[in-house]
């Protein structure tokens, strides 16, 4: 690579960082990750550690989030096993549904 192809590339490169720095703090990306971290359950924070890199504050969330999904699939599953076993009437499934959505 050329000298001055360098020297473009890490001035394009300072020129982001630094805008990107404009953007956001590192003061507010610590408050965000907090904040994060708090809607976790203690059961996925691991060994019930109050401040984490935020790279586990991620990978936390993540799994998280992950297991939620999970649990939705297997409930919603779950429900229409439950619906189509049951014996409803139709205004009893149209409440039902309405109550679901």
């Amino acid at each position: 690579m050329s000298s001055s192809r360098r020297s473009r590339t890490r001035r394009a490169g300072s020129s982001l960082s630094s805008s990107s720095s404009r953007s956001i703090s590192e003061d507010q990306i610590s408050e965000l990750l907090s904040r994060l971290q708090a809607l976790l359950p203690e059961s996925q924070t691991r060994n019930g550690a109050h401040r984490g890199s935020a790279a586990r504050v991620l990978q936390d969330t993540c799994s998280y989030i992950r297991s939620l999904h999970q649990e939705v699939d297997n409930l919603s599953e779950t429900l229409a096993e439950l619906l189509s076993s049951a014996d409803f009437t139709s205004d009893q499934a149209a409440i039902i549904r309405s109550l679901l959505m």
